[in-house]
């Protein structure tokens, strides 16, 4: 019978001392982890990675393979993000339906006044208001349960003219603004809001306080 490659490897290894086979056992898993390492760096990481150290993802074309696949990776990436932001987005459903009103407030000179709608924790309140002059304004709310005096302030800014925003009430109580008008000519603020208040208050000094329900 004829004695094939394998078969004199084979014989070879048999007959060969236990420390020579351990040697020649150590340079094959050696040349064979030098030759997947070269694989890896030449093919596998241009291509899938678009990582080129030695020139042959470029040299092969397999570096434009690399690049189309990190843009890809980038995107799916960025859909899963948005994906979760919108699973997570707060859905506050209500029983009744939002109030809007449109309300306007003349300020004498050197006069300030407070205008506050009512919402419970939760409730969201779209506002936006302009004013004839300049005024000083700060929007704040007071908690319900809190000490005589105590305002929680959100935004508070001197001489302005208009402001907008959406409020979402951190706790129960009455939101709203204050608006002081310091020049010598009467300003008029006009105020527009829609949200989930069914009741306002304004207050001004010296004068009773005016509640206007909302059904």
């Amino acid at each position: 019978m004829m004695e094939t490659a394998t078969d004199h490897v084979i014989e070879s290894a048999r007959n060969a001392p236990p420390a020579e086979v351990r040697t020649r056992i150590a340079v094959a898993v050696g040349a064979a982890l030098l030759v997947a390492g070269l694989i890896l760096v030449m093919f596998v990481l241009p291509a899938e990675f678009a990582v080129d150290p030695l020139g042959t993802g470029a040299r092969f074309g397999l570096l434009p393979l690399g690049v189309v696949g990190q843009q890809v990776d980038a995107l799916n990436k960025t859909a899963a993000t948005a994906g979760a932001t919108a699973q997570g987005a707060i859905l506050v459903a209500q029983e009744k339906p939002f109030q809007q009103e449109t309300v306007d407030f003349k300020l004498a000179p050197r006069e300030g006044m407070e205008y506050k709608y009512r919402l419970d924790k939760g409730e969201a309140l779209l506002y936006s208001w302009s004013a004839t002059g300049p005024v000083d304004y700060e929007l704040h709310a007071e908690p319900d349960g809190a000490p005589a005096g105590y305002a929680q302030s959100y935004e508070k800014k001197p001489a302005t003219s208009q402001a907008s925003g959406t409020l979402t009430a951190p706790f129960p109580g009455i939101h709203g603004w204050y608006w002081e008008n310091k020049s010598d000519k009467e300003v008029t603020v006009t105020l527009k809001t829609a949200g989930y208040y069914n009741i306002s208050h304004e207050f001004r000094n010296g004068q009773p306080t005016k509640n206007k329900m909302f059904q």
